[in-house]
């Protein structure tokens, strides 16, 4: 890390239909330059889906968000999807910015917008704090 630059804390929200394979969210993730990160939100309901297993069982941390916290917490895009599903503009941007704000405090913020899956079945975003916020 160079002068000025302060270390970040992340964790990736990812937002996805049920269609969706472990591919897809790989995909998300890459497009997201979610690179280093071991922390993934995702909704509840979506905990145990088959296209998340490969990636806990990579070392992945995986967390459910209820949807009554995703709809807390402002989003940077709308999807009719997932405002028609979870009442709010992106889950994977909502996912992301409450599992850091959770974790990290107040501050966290996303990134950017949420990145999408070449193949359209899934979402990435990135929230982020600083390494001295306090927990």
């Amino acid at each position: 890390m160079s002068d000025g630059e302060t270390a970040m804390r992340t964790i990736a929200g990812l937002g996805f239909r049920e269609a969706a394979h472990t591919d897809s969210l790989r995909d998300a993730l890459a497009r997201a330059r979610a690179q280093g990160v071991r922390t993934l939100a995702v909704p509840a309901d979506k905990i145990g889906h088959r296209a998340l297993r490969p990636l806990a069982a990579a070392g992945y941390r995986v967390i459910g968000i209820v949807p009554a916290v995703m709809q807390a917490v402002p989003t940077l895009t709308e999807s009719p999807a997932a405002r028609r599903a979870y009442q709010t503009g992106s889950v994977a941007e909502a996912c992301a910015l409450a599992a850091a704000r959770a974790a990290f405090g107040p501050r966290a913020r996303l990134a950017g917008p949420r990145a999408i899956s070449g193949d359209r079945l899934a979402t990435a975003a990135l929230a982020l704090a600083p390494e001295g916020d306090p927990e």
